[in-house]
């Protein structure tokens, strides 16, 4: 391991400067020695030869030791006795979150500086350009293998995994698979996942026939497969051999591998199917991503209808901000927590806590030999999800005062009664789908995690407001969703590396955090218009986070027609 020294950071910063005239030799080198040596005459005494003998078995001896001590520091300094050692951890790598808000009380419930208007929140404007038609031609025309072809290629089935918006993701792309080997979809499958335990299928989630109906003349959808191929697999459809296709699949090797093999079978099933397909395809393939998206998937009855119940109350709770509400996408969920294996401010119980929450989740994934968990370098590097008392402090730094209704959308929060009392003390407005809706307007949903992820993705869409604290598909495709309907994603993305350096400062005065927040929202105010450039088809960022300009055709359609329904 190469040492970080002072000098060696100062040696390489200032490469650019004079060389400074050589020191005047005070030892012999390594080099000048060897060359006394060798001038030596080569006879050795049988006294100096023992002596030599010795010498080397003690170097022996000590080139042992050192490895052993080397890890006997390591040990000491992840070891309470780094304490004894005074061993200082890296800025930003303890949880004093919770301190600093009680430190700070006082100054933040008598800040009488002006707050921020939800209506100025956002002082970035787009230009909204002529939106040109969407072409009429479907995917598979573009392909000399696939004209004048007498019809379909055959049936493909996808199984979608994972939760709500991956499986959104994955539905997408079968869409723009199927049209690129001119296939008829089948309905998605969805694949029951153990973590999050939902055995919802697409129909309970989206609205089927605006599906089938809204792809009609770019893809053909069926809800199930003829009765003939049925009875081939003994009505069975888990009979069909399933296709292994590598992650980021590019269009050539569903070309020149995939299609072959479903001429011939007539029919093929792809799982699993999260990401299985390039983002840098041709146009004609990224229409048919974004038509899927923002026209076809639109959420069953049952949810929209809640939604829009949900959105009014948010509405009607929020009139000393015309109406205007914030979103927070808070993952401080057991499942989260342990999965990131971060540390709060629990202490031992804790540590048990969410270690016994890992084994029971993930059955000895973080033992497995040469697996290290280091919830210090975690939080430093910025992966640890934040917790309600930080996002509060961020959003009271940044202006927004205890008149601002929230909307927290989210999963059950980890021990939610003392780590959501803070945020609760901040923003007394604070209301989530439980608040808002009656237990019979629930009760539908209970127990089906993505159905309820649903209901959040679609309140949080139309606040004015939305910020993410943790990575994940929600949150980037309520991003690109929010891209699309308004031109800006009118996200707070917070510099989670920089946040945990400021709220581990004790001695920060509310003032100086303040002006840090501030930066920090006019930074995502900036990222949040943000329209990558794509040369061709060379396009590395993803279609579901940043739509335009692919997207624009479509964009028309919805504004014209700004429902909620239509919308999601």
């Amino acid at each position: 391991m190469k040492p970080n020294t002072a000098n060696d950071t100062a040696s390489s910063s200032d490469s650019n400067s004079p060389t400074p005239p050589p020191s005047p030799p005070r030892h012999p080198t390594i080099s000048q020695c060897r060359r006394r040596l060798r001038s030596k005459p080569h006879s050795f005494s049988k006294r100096e030869s023992i002596g030599t003998g010795i010498n080397l078995r003690r170097n022996l001896r000590y080139l042992l030791l050192l490895p052993l001590l080397y890890v006997s520091g390591l040990f000491m300094c992840v070891s309470p006795f780094s304490g004894l050692l005074r061993y200082s951890q890296p800025p930003g790598s303890v949880y004093r979150s919770h301190q600093n808000f009680e430190r700070l009380w006082d100054d933040i419930r008598f800040d009488n500086s002006s707050a921020i208007e939800l209506s100025s929140v956002w002082k970035y404007k787009r230009r909204v350009k002529v939106q040109r038609p969407c072409p009429n031609s479907t995917a598979v025309n573009h392909f000399p293998m696939n004209k004048g072809s007498p019809g379909p290629s055959g049936y493909l089935i996808v199984e979608a995994n994972g939760g709500l918006n991956q499986q959104r993701s994955a539905i997408c792309n079968a869409v723009a698979v199927a049209g690129l080997l001119n296939a008829i979809l089948v309905i998605p499958w969805f694949e029951y996942n153990s973590i999050w335990k939902d055995p919802s299928e697409f129909g309970d989630l989206y609205d089927e026939d605006h599906f089938i109906s809204s792809l009609r003349g770019y893809v053909n959808v069926v809800k199930e497969l003829p009765d003939e191929l049925m009875e081939r697999y003994d009505y069975n459809i888990t009979n069909i051999p399933s296709f292994r296709v590598q992650a980021w699949a590019p269009v050539n090797l569903y070309l020149g591998v995939v299609y072959p093999v479903l001429r011939d079978q007539g029919v093929i099933r792809i799982g699993p199917f999260a990401n299985r397909l390039a983002m840098n395809v041709p146009p004609y393939i990224q229409l048919l991503r974004c038509i899927a998206n923002y026209r076809a998937l639109r959420f069953s009855s049952a949810i929209s209808t809640l939604a829009e119940r949900l959105v009014g109350r948010m509405v009607e709770r929020s009139p000393r901000t015309a109406g205007k509400y914030v979103s927070i996408h808070l993952r401080f969920e057991e499942d989260m927590v342990a999965f990131s294996c971060c540390m709060y401010d629990g202490g031992d119980a804790e540590t048990v806590e969410l270690d016994s929450f890992r084994e029971k989740g993930w059955k000895g994934k973080f033992k497995q030999k040469g697996h290290v968990i280091v919830p210090s370098l975690n939080r430093i590097n910025g992966k640890c999800p934040l917790t309600p008392v930080e996002v509060g402090l961020m959003l009271r730094g940044m202006g927004f005062d205890n008149n601002t209704s929230i909307y927290l959308a989210s999963g059950k929060i980890y021990q939610a009664e003392k780590h959501l009392a803070p945020l609760k003390k901040m923003f007394p407005l604070l209301y989530t789908k439980e608040s808002l809706a009656t237990p019979e307007e629930l009760a539908p949903f209970k127990g089906y995690s993505s159905r309820l992820a649903a209901i959040d993705y679609a309140v949080s869409l139309f606040s004015e407001v939305f910020v993410t604290t943790q990575g994940g598909n929600f949150p980037q495709f309520l991003m690109g969703h929010r891209r699309f309907l308004f031109g800006h994603a009118k996200t707070i993305i917070p510099d989670k590396r920089k946040l945990v350096v400021l709220l581990e400062d004790m001695a920060i005065s509310w003032k100086a955090f303040k002006n840090q927040m501030e930066v920090m929202l006019t930074e995502s105010d900036h990222k949040g218009m943000m329209v990558p450039r794509i040369k061709k088809i060379n396009r590395k960022t993803s279609i579901y986070a940043y739509p335009l300009s692919e997207c624009s055709c479509l964009q028309q359609y919805h504004n014209s027609t700004l429902k909620l329904r239509l919308a999601v």
